[in-house]
């Protein structure tokens, strides 16, 4: 006999190191084709880091994104991040980006003023233009007129126009050794989930069958990536849920995985016909136009909603994971030898 269930979770998850410490850097150069090398420590392992950091410095020097070429393979030369976990890019190198921007905005103007003998202050950008206030029609520059004087000016007013951007939310803030309190620095998302399963009372054969999530993320900086994050999410929380165990060596080290394929991960072929998302945005005051950071949360909604919604249906809860044919059937046994 096949049942049905329903069940919700709310979840919550922090990004950024929880106590502070947290530095980020990024270095942007104005390149001679009139392009920026936008180089920074944060490595984007499949999150989208490399091009949401392209945005916030399009944006910030107000150029089209095809403009901007970030690179972080040459980690002996980047500039420092702390790491690509704790959900911290979208956070907290967004800031060292800017900062970089306005350094080598900075660098140009002082770099223009040079060439026009005016005042740095009264140069200003529109775009990719740069030009004298008060006098834009006969003092004006591109950033490829720039870039080529720059650095092929044979040796006149030559530049290495470089800026470089540091950033930490606040110094780091260490355990009481005594009570074991910290404070807590950076921000929380928080989301929720709502799956619909069917569970095989026969073969103890689990279902997700609909699945829905929600996501307060501050700012979707990219509203495509904040989607796809939460897909990936949904595909490591079904795992959790009822196949991969989070106890490797359970019941005894002879159960060691030994390689990848050892696990049972699920594919999109195991995925529920019907996926509805939803993107909530409350800009958060610690990050830069309201981002932060969530991705590691997408995985936490769908456990514990999809063991309710099994509760849901055959009235057992299950107090493990993952929930495979196994479990559940032993459950349904020991209910039914308890009625």
């Amino acid at each position: 006999m096949k049942k049905k269930g329903v069940g919700m979770s709310c979840v919550l998850h922090p990004t950024g190191n929880k106590g502070a410490g947290d530095p980020s850097q990024a270095a942007i150069q104005l390149k001679p084709d009139g392009t920026f090398a936008l180089l920074v420590g944060a490595v984007d392992i499949g999150q989208g880091s490399n091009t949401i950091l392209r945005q916030f410095a399009a944006d910030a020097l107000g150029v089209p994104i095809e403009k901007i070429l970030v690179s972080n393979f040459a980690d002996d030369f980047a500039p420092l991040c702390l790491g690509s976990f704790a959900s911290r890019v979208t956070l907290i190198d967004p800031h060292a980006v800017v900062n970089a921007v306005e350094d080598l905005k900075r660098r140009i103007r002082e770099w223009v003023a040079n060439e026009w003998e005016a005042n740095p202050e009264d140069i200003e950008f529109d775009g990719e233009t740069v030009y004298l206030r008060g006098d834009r029609e006969r003092r004006s520059m591109t950033m490829d007129q720039i870039a080529a004087g720059a650095n092929f000016g044979g040796g006149y007013n030559p530049g290495f126009l470089v800026g470089t951007g540091a950033w930490q939310p606040a110094k780091f803030h260490a355990h009481d050794p005594e009570t074991g309190e910290m404070p807590a620095v950076g921000a929380i998302s928080f989301g929720c989930c709502i799956a619909e399963v069917e569970v095989d009372t026969e073969t103890g054969v689990v279902d997700v069958t609909r699945l829905v999530q929600v996501w307060e993320v501050g700012k979707a900086v990219n509203p495509l990536l904040v989607r796809a994050q939460i897909n990936g999410g949904l595909h490591i929380g079904m795992g959790y849920a009822l196949t991969e165990s989070s106890y490797p060596y359970w019941p005894t080290e002879d159960y060691a995985p030994e390689k990848l394929g050892d696990y049972f991960m699920p594919t999109f072929l195991d995925y529920p016909p019907e996926l509805i998302y939803g993107i909530e945005e409350v800009p958060h005051p610690a990050g830069v136009q309201g981002a932060k950071g969530f991705s590691e949360g997408s995985s936490n909604g769908p456990p514990p909603a999809i063991i309710a919604a099994i509760h849901d249906a055959i009235g057992v809860w299950i107090d493990t994971y993952p929930a495979t044919p196994e479990v559940i059937l032993k459950a349904l046994e020991a209910k039914k030898a308890s009625e």
